[in-house]
């Protein structure tokens, strides 16, 4: 007996090590292209083009290429833009996502499952089928070259449709008898949803924060087609204009990588209530 639980204790051990190796080599494997690209952009035009693509380190480094980004274009606007929607933007949309999730959740009124399955259908509809008459509503209404577009597209699209399912997931899972004190004590409906409901809903207003940033900060094609005016463009719209203006892809990876920091500093500030909210989503109970 003694010598059948070594054998399986030895096959976990083996088996562990196996795991770990591969998950080891899945990460670098994934991780090799992004420190490649952010390398090469200290590197000069001849060392990128002449040496291998394993040649990952700079010899020497430089900041020609960070210099020439913002000589080309004026890229210290398109980074204030797009910094200003990534953070004014998931903050709209987390006040509005979080009201109507409440709502959806806790108040009792004639249709609210009509309406919660209508916000899940959006959801279906892939974007681009929706381009053109958001387009045609944006000009209509005089938006056209404005950042009341960019808002409202994302506020009003299945972008943040997701966001209320999220939050409606998540506030099933918070305890109503909180609610139900609270109330007894004289508290208001807003007071409950200030005071009590977001408190307690931090993981997921941090990870509604990490993907709404996201969102915003990559998005190009609808910026692209509103924004007409070069001091509102945004910084992905910007790299696209580099590409035209500036061959040296040493520029262009300097450029990417200035626009992949924020993303990485959002989730490093993030993670510990990113990864709580993975943990605990709040997909059970009712």
């Amino acid at each position: 007996m003694k010598q059948r639980t070594l054998g399986m204790s030895t096959r976990k051990k083996w088996g562990t090590i196996v795991y770990h190796t591969f998950m080891i080599l899945l990460s670098l494997i994934m991780i090799y292209p992004f420190v490649w690209s952010v390398l090469s952009s200290f590197k000069t035009s001849e060392q990128l083009y002449g040496s291998s693509s394993l040649n990952m380190w700079p010899q020497p480094a430089t900041l020609d290429n960070y210099k020439r980004l913002f000589e080309v274009l004026p890229f210290d606007k398109f980074i204030c833009n797009s910094i200003f929607l990534s953070i004014a933007i998931p903050l709209s949309m987390i006040a509005v996502a979080s009201l109507a999730a409440y709502a959806l959740t806790r108040l009792e009124f004639k249709g609210r499952n009509l309406l919660f399955l209508a916000f899940i259908a959006t959801m279906m509809v892939p974007s681009h089928v929706t381009l053109i008459p958001n387009y045609k509503i944006v000009v209509d209404a005089g938006l056209a070259n404005t950042y009341l577009a960019l808002f409202l597209k994302c506020m009003f699209t299945s972008a943040n449709a997701f966001n209320i399912f999220f939050f409606r997931q998540y506030f099933l899972s918070i305890p109503k008898d909180l609610e139900h004190a609270a109330i007894m004590d004289g508290c208001s409906r807003l007071g409950v949803f200030f005071k009590i409901v977001l408190p307690n809903a931090k993981p997921a207003i941090a990870t509604t924060a990490i993907l709404s940033f996201r969102s915003v900060w990559n998005e190009f094609l609808w910026p692209m087609i509103v924004i007409n005016d070069y001091d509102k463009l945004t910084l992905t719209v910007g790299l696209k204009y580099l590409k035209e203006w500036e061959p040296n892809w040493a520029v262009l990876l300097a450029g990417s990588t200035i626009s992949i920091i924020p993303i990485v500093i959002i989730f490093l500030v993030f993670q510990k209530h990113f990864m709580s909210s993975a943990m605990n989503s709040g997909f059970g109970g009712k």
